[in-house]
């Protein structure tokens, strides 16, 4: 059950942070009359503010959307040869749509304009594909995996927590990427991360991704280990972010021998966990959504915390002097479209590749999740601001980031023994349960 906040105040400079939100196209102030004014800011943070790890408060999910379209025929032509096969032939174009297509995705992700008339990047799909979509959407990768166990579905967006195991149980189909329009317009580094690609074949085009990076207000220790001292702070709640731990004991315990912080040996994953440890207290958040980690922030019950980009951002505009530290290498995700290894509408599935991975998707994607988009022709328009926070056009700071990948046995592919996905949660899980009591403990 979710920790409470002291109830105290926002800062004085949160009122800056309400004005600042309330002049976003994107703001929902139906949210703002439940919290009040100074929850404004809190409620519109969790929708525009979102990431893989902080995903936005479930809206209703459509039982149907609309098409403006003809609906193709059910039963027409197919690939869905192609799609059950383990090594596809490429192809020179899609089949005629099969009518329905079974989306599954993050909350946010994709926008039907529900929330808001102009946030609608599903409806030109459905008037231009002849495709109409039936959208589920989940808030985690746990429910995730439920819902797409139990079968149904075309495409989902994974997160590279869940992907991995998808790939190696085989309920993703390789990709035929010729037929994915964009797939080369978004870096190479992108790709070509080991999550989305396995034995030569391709199983994911990203689409959003985000870095988590370490900022604090006033002076207090700098460098890999500040966020781990005695101090209060926020961390973001997941397992992968053991995988933060370890990075910062690679930089400052070298004996450690860590190379990749997702694919540690026991001893390893030991040490990281006990430097999680070593720095509990009566103040230590661990945080879910936007909402909990800025009110955090804003009520000053925490100085250091772990964030994303855009929420820097958004304090640094509204007159808050939040710092970004220096010297702490930083670590991200890239969530990407998968289809399913025996979709129903594998034409239809294509076509939502193909326009998931364009600019004209992508654009007001990022602008609505806080998150950076895959494709860097989004960052125009709606997605220039985004791009500028994630430095998405620097291919230096694409290569300085270490992107996730699912922890495993066989050290992600290059041999050893390391630990897998299941250690990392269980041992997330028995530090969440041996706090301290009175510690805050968000869970969404």
């Amino acid at each position: 059950m979710a920790g409470r906040l002291p109830g105290r105040s926002v800062a004085t400079s949160g009122g800056n942070l309400v004005g600042l939100v309330g002049r976003d196209r994107f703001r929902r102030a139906r949210l703002g009359t439940l919290l009040g004014a100074g929850g404004l800011v809190l409620a519109t943070l969790t929708q525009v503010g979102a990431a893989s790890a902080t995903r936005p408060v479930r809206s209703p999910t459509p039982s149907g959307t609309p098409s403006a379209a003809p609906v193709a025929t059910p039963g027409s032509e197919s690939r869905a040869t192609f799609a059950a096969t383990s090594s596809p032939a490429p192809s020179a174009s899609i089949g005629k749509g099969e009518g329905v297509l079974q989306v599954l995705t993050f909350q946010g992700y994709v926008e039907y304009g529900g929330a808001s008339s102009r946030v609608n990047w599903l409806a030109p799909f459905e008037r231009e594909s002849g495709c109409v979509v039936k959208l589920d959407r989940v808030r985690t990768s746990e429910e995730m995996a439920a819902r797409f166990a139990r079968g149904g579905y075309d495409v989902l967006s994974a997160a590279p927590d869940l992907a991995g195991l998808l790939v190696a149980q085989g309920k993703v189909a390789p990709l035929d990427t010729a037929l994915v329009a964009d797939y080369r317009r978004i870096p190479k580094r992108l790709r070509e991360l080991p999550g989305l690609r396995e034995d030569g074949k391709v199983y994911g085009i990203p689409y959003l991704w985000g870095v988590n990076q370490v900022i604090r207000e006033g002076n207090g220790p700098q460098g890999p280990l500040a966020l781990y001292g005695k101090a209060s702070a926020a961390i973001r709640n997941s397992p992968l972010s053991i995988a933060d731990a370890a990075l910062a004991l690679r930089e400052t315990r070298p004996q450690l021998k860590i190379k990749d912080p997702f694919q540690l040996t026991p001893a390893q994953l030991d040490a990281a966990v006990r430097l999680l440890a070593e720095g509990e207290g009566p103040d230590r958040v661990y945080w879910d959504g936007s909402l909990d980690l800025v009110r955090a922030l804003s009520a000053e019950q925490v100085r250091i915390a772990q964030v994303l980009p855009y929420h820097l951002d958004l304090f640094r505009r509204a007159g808050r002097p939040m710092k970004a530290l220096k010297g702490v290498p930083a670590t991200g995700w890239v969530d990407s479209w998968m289809l399913a290894a025996r979709p129903a509408s594998p034409n239809c599935a294509y076509r939502w590749l193909s326009w998931m991975s364009s600019a004209r998707a992508q654009r007001p994607a990022a602008a609505w999740t806080g998150l950076a988009p895959a494709n860097p022709e989004a960052c125009d328009g709606r997605g220039r601001r985004m791009c500028e926070v994630y430095q998405v056009r620097d291919n230096r700071r694409l290569r300085d980031v270490l992107f996730a990948a699912r922890p495993a046995r066989d050290c992600g592919g290059l041999g050893g023994e390391c630990t897998d996905y299941a250690d990392w949660a269980e041992r997330w899980k028995k530090l969440l349960t041996s706090a301290e009591p009175g510690k805050t403990e968000i869970s969404g």
